[in-house]
C-alpha cells in the first residue's frame, strides 16, 4: 500500500535548486514502489467545487508567477492524465456525499509540477490534479481525503502540495541556510507536527485558536488545507511521520510529513523492493 504525502512545494525556482530539499524529494520516491498514478491536491488550484483534472493527454504546464527568472517559463512537466483515474475519484467522492465537477481543460500549476519534476522527473506517470476550496474547515477537508483512502491500495500515490508556514510578507531575504528559522514559524510548526504525529485531529483542527502564531504563520489557508486532505486519505493506518524539516528566507517551511504505508510491525515504511 502507497502512503499519502504532504510537501512543501516552496517558491518556483524550487525546482531549478540544489539544497538539503530539493535532495530528499529527489530521493524520496524511490522509497516506494512505483505508482500506477498520482493524484495532487494543489493549493495554487482554488475552487468552490471540488474540480479534477480530466484528460488522456499531456498537460499545459502552467507558469502561474511572475516576475522569476526566464528560463523558468521554459519548464515543462509534460505528464498525462488519466481520466479513468478521475472518474474513479469523483465516484468515490459522491459515495460519501461529495459533489465534484471534472475539468478538462485544466493544465498543471506549479503547486504539482515543481514537487512532481524532482519526485518524477520523466513525467511518465499519469497526474490528476484536485482542487482545494480554503473556505471549508479542516475536518471536511480530511473527510475529502478519507473519501480517496480506498485508492492507496490500487497503487495510487496521494500528494497534498502547500506549506505549513506561508506568509509572504514575512520572508526574511536574507536567511537562506536550511536551518536559521524565525523562533515564531518554528513554535507553529512544532506544535503542528506534534498534532499531526499523535493524530490528534479535535486539537488540530482547532488550529486557529490553538495553534501558537497561527495568524502570522497561515494568513491565508489554501496553502495548509492539503495537510488534512493528505491526512484524511491515510484515515485508515492514522500513523504519521516527519520526514524533512527546512526552512528558506526564514519562516517559508520545507516540510514532509507521510501518512500510513507502514509495515506490519509498524516501526518502518514500506520501501521499495
Amino acid at each position: 500500500m502507497l502512503p499519502s504525502v504532504f510537501i512543501c512545494h516552496g517558491a518556483p525556482t524550487l525546482v531549478l535548486e540544489d539544497n538539503r530539499y530539493t535532495r530528499f524529494l529527489s530521493q524520496l520516491a524511490h522509497e516506494w514502489e512505483r505508482p500506477q498514478g498520482i493524484i495532487v491536491f494543489t493549493a495554487h488550484w482554488e475552487s468552490p467545487v471540488i474540480s479534477i483534472t480530466h484528460t488522456d493527454q499531456p498537460y499545459e504546464t502552467i507558469h502561474d508567477f511572475y516576475g522569476f527568472p526566464r528560463e523558468m517559463y521554459h519548464i515543462r512537466y509534460p505528464a498525462k492524465g488519466s481520466t479513468g483515474l478521475s472518474q474513479r475519484i469523483q465516484q468515490l467522492l459522491a459515495n460519501e456525499g461529495l459533489h465534484a465537477e471534472l475539468d478538462a481543460h485544466r493544465g498543471l500549476d506549479h503547486g504539482v509540477w515543481v514537487p512532481l519534476k524532482l519526485l518524477y522527473p520523466q513525467a511518465d506517470i499519469p497526474v490528476v490534479a484536485i482542487s482545494v476550496n480554503p473556505a471549508r474547515p479542516p475536518a471536511e477537508q480530511y473527510r475529502i481525503g478519507r473519501a480517496l483512502a480506498p485508492l492507496r491500495r490500487e497503487d495510487i500515490l496521494i500528494l497534498g502540495s502547500g506549506a505549513t508556514v506561508h506568509n509572504l510578507q514575512a520572508l526574511e531575504w536574507d536567511r537562506r541556510h536550511p536551518e536559521d528559522v524565525v523562533p515564531w514559524a518554528a513554535s507553529f510548526d512544532d506544535w503542528l507536527i506534534r498534532q499531526v504525529t499523535a493524530w490528534d485531529r479535535e486539537t488540530l483542527f482547532d488550529y486557529a485558536q490553538q495553534a501558537p502564531y497561527a495568524k502570522l504563520a497561515v494568513p491565508t489557508a489554501e496553502h495548509l488545507m492539503p495537510l488534512f486532505l493528505a491526512m484524511g486519505a491515510a484515515d485508515d493506518q492514522r500513523e504519521a511521520r516527519l520526514l524533512h524539516r527546512s526552512y528558506d528566507y526564514g519562516t517559508l517551511s520545507m516540510i514532509a510529513l507521510q501518512f500510513g504505508g507502514y509495515s506490519a510491525n509498524r516501526a518502518t515504511f514500506i520501501r521499495k523492493t
